[in-house]
């Protein structure tokens, strides 16, 4: 027999963790164009730099694997 309250406290708490991680990435992302010399959205979409991207993009993608493993 499926007991659906602890399933729906298991979805429930499942889309919390995913919200607070999501919130966690952005603002890291924000402190970390902030402690970098250049506005990284500017070099990226204006600009079309690509290590500016890769940069971005290697940080973002090494912090949501802390922040999945910290959640988790």
């Amino acid at each position: 027999m499926v007991d659906w309250g602890r399933e729906l406290f298991l979805f429930l708490s499942s889309i919390v963790y995913a919200i607070l991680g999501g919130i966690l990435l952005l603002v890291a992302y924000k402190v970390f164009d902030w402690a970098t010399p250049h506005d990284l959205g500017r070099e990226i979409f204006e600009k079309n730099n690509v290590a500016a991207s890769i940069l971005a993009g290697g940080f973002l993608i090494a912090l949501a694997v802390i922040i999945a493993s910290a959640i988790h």
